[in-house]
């Protein structure tokens, strides 16, 4: 009798182990999600705010400018709900503006403008890298929470389930194919 009570002690005692850690886990995720849910909101910050120095900096010419500031101060202003949308429409708009090579020659020719269009090319290169971690921890922290024993034991606490940042975020062929 009591080797049996021992035993199922000793049992509980692994079980809560194992559940102990499967939820330091799961809170492991969680912070790694918003540690890359903020990299990912500082690099798109980054590249509104470049593209708006760049729009008013009268290196580009009108047309160009007005669409890209719009763009950019849009993607800065937007709420939480339309951020996906906001940021797409600035990839976009990045697209169309430096869709050709002459463009961007015409911004490094500038007085300044070698900076600015390196500044621009170094953001719109880390956007998608900062993405795609972002993405990456959604990914595992939704596969742990699907788990029937994270919902049991409801190891994920009141956390909301974590969502993906789907944007276009393919950089313009002009600056992806200039080196920084």
């Amino acid at each position: 009798m009591t080797s049996t009570l021992i035993w199922i002690a000793v049992a509980l005692f692994a079980i809560g182990l194992y559940l102990s850690w499967t939820a330091g886990r799961l809170d492991r995720l969680h912070a790694r999600i918003d540690a890359a849910r903020a990299a990912l909101d500082a690099q798109l910050l980054r590249r509104a705010s470049v593209t708006q120095e760049l729009a008013t900096s009268g290196v580009l010419d009108p047309a160009a400018s007005i669409l890209l500031y719009e763009a950019a101060h849009a993607a800065r202003q937007a709420e939480e709900e339309q951020r996906e949308v906001a940021e797409s429409e600035l990839s976009q708009a990045l697209r169309a503006v430096f869709a050709e090579t002459p463009q961007v020659d015409a911004v490094r020719e500038a007085p300044g403008g070698e900076e600015a269009a390196r500044e621009l090319t170094e953001a719109v290169r880390r956007v998608p890298m900062a993405r795609r971690f972002h993405n990456d921890a959604v990914r595992a922290a939704r596969a742990l929470r699907r788990h029937r024993k994270v919902r049991w034991f409801r190891l994920a606490g009141h956390a909301p389930f974590p969502m993906a940042f789907e944007m276009d975020d393919e950089s313009p062929a002009a600056l992806a194919d200039r080196p920084s």
